[in-house]
C-alpha cells in the first residue's frame, strides 16, 4: 500500500462512516514508532505507522484511520477531540473504531543487542571479574591481591 491509496483509503472510510468528507492529506510516516497514526492539529493532515501495515494488514489500518478520523472530524466541528473528552468516546463507539491499536515494536528485552562481556582475571591469585566495559589494566589492580589484571579472551 502506498501513500496514493491510503488517501483513497482515509476518504473513504471519512464518507462511508462519518458521512463526511476528508478534505485534507493523509500518508505514511515511518518515523512513528510507538503510535499507529496521528491526528495533525495544525495542518489536520492525518499520518499513519506503515509498521501497522506490514505487522496486521489492512484491518488494522482502517481501525487506525477511523481512530484519527474521530479527531478530525471532532476538531473540525470544535467539540471534544480528545481521548478523555465524552464526544471522541461516543464517537469511537459510533463508528466501531479501537481506542488503542496492535502492539507496533517488539519487547525490549527480545530486540536489545547481545553486549560483549570482557573476562578479567589476577595473575596471582585467579580472581576473575567480570565487565560489560573494556579497562585498562594498566590502571587497575586485583582488589583482592593487589596483583595485576589480565584480559582472557
Amino acid at each position: 500500500m502506498n501513500n496514493e491509496e491510503l488517501q483513497y483509503l482515509v476518504s473513504r472510510i471519512s464518507l462511508d462512516s462519518f458521512q463526511k468528507p476528508f478534505m485534507h492529506r493523509a500518508y505514511f510516516n515511518s518515523r512513528l514508532r510507538s503510535t499507529g497514526g496521528r491526528y495533525l492539529l495544525h495542518s489536520h493532515n492525518i499520518e499513519v505507522n506503515p509498521k501497522a501495515y506490514e505487522l496486521y494488514g489492512i484491518s488494522e489500518v482502517e481501525g487506525i484511520v477511523r481512530h484519527e478520523l474521530c479527531h478530525y472530524h471532532l476538531h473540525l466541528e470544535g467539540k471534544g477531540y480528545q481521548h478523555r473528552d465524552k464526544d471522541f468516546r461516543e464517537l469511537l463507539g459510533k463508528v466501531n473504531a479501537p481506542r488503542f491499536c496492535a502492539v507496533l515494536q517488539m519487547p525490549k528485552t527480545a530486540s536489545k543487542k547481545q553486549r560483549r562481556l570482557y573476562t578479567y582475571t589476577c595473575v596471582k591469585c585467579q580472581q576473575s571479574y567480570v565487565r560489560k566495559i573494556r579497562m585498562n589494566v594498566e590502571k587497575y589492580c586485583c582488589s583482592k591481591c593487589l596483583g595485576r589484571l589480565k584480559l582472557m579472551e
